[in-house]
């Protein structure tokens, strides 16, 4: 039943950074989440451009190709306006799981992902061991908007009765 899958990816999305107004004064942003047929959103946070969800959604991941794809919004009566987006790429973080590292020390930084035109990144993100799972925390910068980004955590989960990376 599993076997179509390869893992899944925790997508942690921890705060939104300097966010466009788009109310009088402010905005009540959300973030969807989508990969594929897949589509996640988080709860929206009332009158800020500064968010803090700190919520965790699940995707699972049939092709690591695929990229995520983010889309923050601002809930409004009627329609909810874009307040911008992103894609995240997941193949380095899948590069490190592949590598099946044990007995590593905890934050041991394993790869960075150095920021440029073709990713959103706004600053290096590093892919660690903590614990056991492999993560990577990333800062995306929103496209298609004035300004803001995006702070997340990504971290793999093996799933019994896959296929595996």
């Amino acid at each position: 039943m599993l076997d179509h899958l390869v893992g899944l990816v925790k997508v942690r999305v921890v705060k939104g950074v300097n966010l466009a107004i788009r109310d009088l004064r402010s905005s009540d942003p959300y973030v969807v989440v989508r990969m594929g047929k897949q589509k996640l959103k988080t709860r929206v946070i009332k009158k800020t451009t500064n968010p803090e969800w700190n919520e965790e959604l699940t995707l699972s991941i049939e092709d690591p190709a695929v990229p995520i794809r983010l889309e923050v919004f601002d809930k409004d009566t009627f329609i909810d306006d874009s307040m911008g987006n992103a894609e995240l790429d997941i193949r380095p973080l899948v590069e490190v799981v592949k590598m099946k590292l044990q007995d590593v020390a905890d934050n041991t930084v394993v790869k960075k992902v150095v920021p440029n035109r073709q990713n959103y990144l706004a600053e290096e993100s590093s892919i660690y061991i903590c614990e056991g799972k492999v993560k990577q925390d990333l800062v995306v910068r929103l496209k298609n908007v004035e300004c803001g980004e995006i702070e997340l955590q990504l971290q793999w989960v093996d799933l019994p009765g896959s296929k595996g990376v």
